[in-house]
């Protein structure tokens, strides 16, 4: 159980149906807001078709050339510091994980029963025809910094307390999203009772809440500001705490940039998360079941009413023989939401090959996303997939413009490990919408694209190509750069979302603990 980000409050009924400032609402990479939109959500079961988009402009591509010279001139500056060091590979750290050790302080004046941490992270973004818009491109910065105290009283008891100080520099105040600025607020804040053995673990406050591979649940780190949860949390193990339950009942919480966070009325999501890694040899098997349950919402119908719903599943990952490994997901929706019915779900299937023997140690991936879209043939019926909470960065590309609602990807991916301390992520992927009866939603799960009354005239999404790479330096200093780009589709050029977009970043990560 861990850590989790947020923006809006779930119980805020008209957060799901407006679609109010576009650069806050459209999640181009960080600009993620985690509205749930499930007034539209669906459940869809059209057949594929093979998608590339077409007519490229030529000033895209300079734009896209322009941004691959500045990270080719950006490798050949670190190529000096990347050759020297040890030739042992790794492969690419898929987020949400993080690399770079936490570099250990001592202070001896500090009290046995104190420790202190803190992270410092800078990122630069850079893109071009932000909001679809020609011409309109925007740099600017990101900053971060964490500080957390943590004092233990007793044995069996921990206190824990975390700051947050987040900016957006560079950015109109009107186009800074809500999780990109939270100026000096509490992040964390919990007390925490476990045993001796440390696999039972009762928490209360404002935490994080993080579960597998937060394709459902977890923190969404990429954002400037994280989603956290207050509430109740349990974590129940057995002796070795490979098999373990988590079990919480929470409420998102909502981040206000100029004054202190809140939740929302009563305690809205619950769960409970398993996980069973010494069954199966070399698996790690997570069923879990998600309730959400909201005090009002509105109906397709305009009826105002209250909404439970339930998600059950599970995650399923695991290595096989010859060097091959996988990921599996799929969950069931079901529930009301006012005098609707909520029938949805979605699936996650990836498969990856690692090739020991070469060198940098290529593994080669291969992944399927999909998640329903609302037919519209029941007019009592919601089938668009709820995507919950997830770390959603780099899910459909790079640039973080498309939500896990009414969509379908199909993906490849390449990660090498040329040092020790360097990896790189070159991926495409091909988009389009599950059902054409549906909107396109972004990945804070509003509406972008709202499909017509006789739905879109192809499932057309778009194209991808992204390259990434980290760096870490001295142990604790991780580097991140990447440049991703999207070549719209035909359904996009067709509803005026039809310019391509490119994005960079450049972000370096420093974490650190001090103790007596």
């Amino acid at each position: 159980m861990e850590k989790d980000l947020a923006c809006l409050d779930d119980s805020d009924e008209d957060n799901r149906d407006s679609l109010t400032n576009p650069l806050k609402r459209y999640s181009l990479m960080n600009v993620l807001r985690f509205t749930i939109s499930t007034n539209d959500r669906s459940a869809a079961t059209e057949g594929a078709e093979r998608f590339f988009s077409q007519n490229v402009s030529t000033p895209t591509k300079l734009h896209f050339c322009k941004r691959i010279r500045m990270l080719a001139l950006l490798g050949v500056c670190l190529a000096p510091c990347l050759i020297s060091y040890a030739q042992t590979t790794q492969v690419y750290t898929e987020y949400p994980q993080t690399r770079g050790k936490v570099e250990p302080w001592k202070l001896e004046n500090l009290p046995s029963w104190m420790s202190l941490d803190g992270q410092v992270r800078l990122r630069t973004e850079d893109f071009t025809s932000y909001d679809y818009s020609p011409g309109n491109d925007r740099i600017y910065e990101l900053t971060r910094v964490y500080g957390g105290l943590t004092v233990r009283p007793t044995s069996f008891l921990t206190g824990y307390m975390q700051f947050m100080d987040a900016h957006a520099l560079g950015l109109p105040v009107d186009s800074v999203a809500g999780n990109m600025r939270d100026t000096f607020d509490l992040r964390q804040g919990y007390l925490e009772y476990h045993n001796e053995d440390d696999n039972f673990r009762l928490y209360a406050g404002r935490k994080e809440l993080r579960f597998g591979n937060e394709r459902i649940v977890g923190i969404s780190d990429w954002t400037n500001v994280s989603r956290t949860f207050d509430g109740f949390f349990g974590h129940f193990g057995d002796s070795t705490d490979k098999n373990s339950v988590d079990v919480f009942s929470t409420s998102v919480v909502k981040i206000n940039p100029t004054s202190l966070d809140t939740h929302g009325a009563g305690l809205t999501f619950h769960g409970a998360y398993g996980t069973i890694s010494s069954w199966i040899p070399n698996t790690v098997l997570q069923p879990f079941v998600l309730v959400k349950a909201l005090p009002r919402v509105k109906s397709q119908q305009g009826i105002y009413g209250s909404e439970v719903e339930t998600t059950f599943g599970a995650e399923m990952e695991g290595r096989l023989p010859a060097g091959f490994d996988y990921d599996i997901l799929g969950d069931l929706q079901r529930g009301s939401y006012s005098n609707d019915s909520i029938h949805a779900g979605a699936g996650i299937v990836k498969v990856a090959h690692l090739f020991d023997s070469l060198p940098w140690k290529p593994r080669l991936g291969g992944e399927y996303d999909y998640a329903t879209g609302n037919p519209h043939q029941d007019p009592n019926r919601i089938s668009t997939y709820d995507q919950q909470y997830p770390s959603d960065h780099n899910a459909f590309g790079l640039i973080d413009l498309f939500g896990f609602q009414n969509i379908k990807e199909e993906r490849v991916n390449l990660d090498l490990g040329p040092t020790k301390n360097l990896t790189l992520l070159f991926q495409g992927e091909l988009l389009g919408v599950a059902s054409r009866y549906d909107g396109v939603y972004n990945s804070g799960g509003g509406v972008t694209v709202q499909a017509p009354a006789h739905g879109f005239a192809t499932n057309s999404i778009g194209d991808g190509f992204d390259a990434s790479a980290k760096y870490v330096f001295h142990d604790y200093w991780t580097v991140n750069t990447g440049v991703g780009h999207f070549f719209p589709g035909s359904l996009m050029s067709a509803n005026k979302h039809g310019e391509p977009l490119t994005y960079s970043y450049f972000g370096i990560t420093y974490r650190f603990r001090v103790r007596k």
